[in-house]
């Protein structure tokens, strides 16, 4: 985006000739406070103690094409809504073939930001089926751009940035954990 200088006008038509009605005001006071209580809602949802990760279950995650495994994955399990809301915040590396796990009850929409977030992360989108679904690499650390599932999601995976190019990663390919409960196919 290009910022344009500020270019004073002379033209008396341009300036205002009157102040906000009082209705207006109230509008923007309103809504002011609106917006500062909901920055306040997301800023507290943010804070807390953060639990270490090796206080998180762990466990091996495969991903196949067909019936042959390609890659096998560690990964945290983001088990609870206060896991699932730290996720790999205030991570600052991630070695390779590691990653977090989030799971809904079902698929569902999905957003998410990278607050907090130190490293690039890849999100791995998996539908109902316990198939890869989308793929959204590279996000930005602290971002909050929000980034969604185009369509509703079982689950995500979070491995480091890159790292989903690299393992040969794709949509169709069969994600399986305990946690993913899905039908047998």
């Amino acid at each position: 985006m290009t910022a344009m200088p500020f270019q004073p006008t002379s033209h008396p038509a341009a300036l205002p000739t009157s102040r906000p009605g009082r209705r207006a005001r109230r509008a923007g006071v309103s809504l002011g406070c609106a917006l500062l209580l909901a920055w306040l809602q997301v800023a507290h949802a943010q804070t807390g103690p953060i639990e270490p990760l090796d206080a998180f279950p762990s466990d091996k995650l495969e991903i196949s094409d067909g019936k042959k495994v390609k890659h096998v994955l560690q990964v945290w399990l983001a088990d609870s809504p206060q896991r699932q809301a730290q996720g790999l915040m205030f991570v600052r590396s991630l070695p390779p073939e590691r990653g977090m796990l989030f799971v809904h009850d079902e698929p569902t929409p999905i957003s998410m930001w990278m607050k907090n977030t130190y490293i690039p992360l890849d999100m791995v989108f998996i539908d109902g089926r316990g198939r890869i679904q989308q793929i959204v690499e590279q996000t930005t650390p602290h971002s909050l751009a929000i980034i969604r599932s185009k369509e509703p999601a079982l689950a995500v995976l979070e491995i480091g940035g890159g790292e989903a190019h690299r393992l040969g990663l794709h949509a169709g390919q069969r994600v399986q954990h305990p946690a993913l409960v899905v039908p047998r196919q």
